[in-house]
């Protein structure tokens, strides 16, 4: 038996928790730099959000006051749609979960080893990595509420170096006056990244705002809270990706060659070898953070989905902080398998997993407003026509990732799987979603029916 903490999840803290689930700074959208130049990757980093994240955040603020349940998202398309897309909705974000996770432990070691590349060198990146996840499935197993509280610190210790970094550009460009080339021409005639890709890379680094419903369990005043939260998280991310690009283009940088990691030498070009360390260490923070976020997340899917027969009752386990411990090591010891996978370059399969989930949510966001409208509504994203146009951009935009993505390869040239379809492999993936439901989740869930049936008589 469990004993249930009182405490529950601040605003503020929930707002630092789900900013880490979507973006942890700046780190991570060097790519959109490096291949759209400064004009371009401004533009789209402001008017993305408009068609991408603030529909998705309307939706999730209607949905999470509506129908604030531990499982979120799972649940709301499981009562709008049923137990048959309910439990799609969970596959499918868990099997994104596997090449997203695996990208977090990665970016810890990569800044870690700019401290001392021996320090990183193989096998010990493979080390660290498990450590990462070590720590963080003890840091969930504390509860919530501490996540929550201790992404507030962290959040400020990873912006401080970017805060320092913003006022030196911008400082530099009003006394230096340096030239600034807005344009792609800046990037040189080798630049190796497609104005398409920044779009994906930006696509990616903009998802995810759903991820903090799972958690409602644990939110203080969630009705109130969650569309306050996810409308806070959007504009300090918006902020903390446009205002250091911004500085950079003032203080007269190039972006030719920008990716990932270039953060350490911008910062050692404005601010000398103490604003370099800082913005390293920052990268250490994100790349923690992120993954410790996520997996709080993540971890409710499974606790939710054996509430409702679909998966084994022992994820239902909790400690006496109201965690649900057993389905914490199971998704960590899901991650820890798949860090030394190669998946984490492929943003495109990650997207098409995740935007096919997002669609069922806009989906049951409709259906849910048309099979219950008496349903208790604290916010309400518009009328029905506007419920129904604020799913367009997200579904154009998907669309096009797919389009995107369609000639991009699962491995580098000359390896085994260098002629397999990103494209192709992600469908495959989401196919196995039925066929798991049809042979293991909805037998599962009628023998449990009937044992339950036979206990009552």
């Amino acid at each position: 038996m469990h004993i249930l903490s009182n405490k529950k999840l601040l605003l503020v803290p929930l707002i630092a928790a789900t900013f880490f689930m979507v973006s942890g700074g700046p780190y991570g959208m060097e790519d959109i730099l490096g291949g759209a130049g400064y004009g371009w990757a401004i533009v789209i980093l402001l008017v993305l959000p408009l068609f991408w994240s603030l529909p998705t955040a309307l939706m999730i603020g209607e949905l999470a006051a509506a129908i604030p349940d531990e499982g979120g998202f799972y649940v709301w398309v499981r009562r709008g749609l049923g137990p048959f897309w309910g439990y799609q909705e969970g596959w499918l974000s868990l099997s994104a979960s596997i090449f997203d996770m695996a990208l977090y432990p990665s970016i810890f070691v990569l800044y870690l080893g700019k401290f001392s590349p021996a320090l990183t060198a193989a096998p010990r990146d493979y080390l660290w990595s498990l450590a990462v996840v070590a720590l963080c499935v003890a840091w969930n197993l504390r509860g919530t509420p501490r996540v929550g509280d201790d992404s507030v610190w962290m959040s400020l210790l990873l912006l401080a170096p970017f805060a320092i970094f913003i006022a030196l550009g911008l400082w530099r460009g009003l006394t230096l006056h340096p030239a600034i080339n807005w344009g792609r021409s800046a990037l040189g005639p080798d630049a190796d990244t497609s104005l398409s890709t920044a779009i994906l890379v930006a696509l990616w680094n903009y998802m995810g705002w759903d991820n903090a419903s799972t958690i409602a369990r644990d939110v203080d005043n969630p009705q109130r809270n969650y569309p306050r939260a996810i409308i806070g998280a959007i504009v300090l991310t918006v902020v903390t990706y446009v205002l250091p690009l911004a500085a950079m283009a003032f203080g007269g940088l190039s972006p030719q060659g920008f990716t990932t990691g270039s953060w350490v030498i911008a910062g050692g070009s404005l601010g000398g070898g103490l604003l370099s360390m800082a913005v390293v260490a920052g990268g250490v923070i994100c790349g923690i953070g992120m993954f410790n976020t996520l997996m709080m997340s993540y971890a409710r899917l499974p606790i939710a989905m054996a509430a409702d027969g679909m998966l084994p009752r022992i994820l239902e386990r909790r400690n006496r902080r109201g965690v649900p411990w057993v389905s914490v090591l199971f998704c960590g010891l899901g991650w820890a398998l798949a860090i030394n996978l190669p998946f984490e370059k492929l943003i495109s399969i990650d997207l098409i997993l995740y935007g096919t989930s997002l669609i069922l949510e806009f989906v049951a966001l409709i259906v849910l407003r048309i099979r219950e409208p008496q349903l208790p509504r604290p916010f309400r994203a518009g009328n029905f026509a506007f419920a129904c146009i604020i799913a367009v951009g997200p579904t154009l935009l998907i669309g096009y990732a797919l389009y995107a993505s369609r000639n991009e390869k699962l491995g580098d040239p000359g390896t085994a799987l260098a002629n397999v379809s990103s494209l192709l492999f992600a469908i495959g993936i989401a196919l196995l979603g039925p066929l798991l439901y049809w042979f293991t989740a909805r037998p599962l869930a009628r023998r449990r029916a009937l044992a339950a049936a036979s206990a009552s008589k």
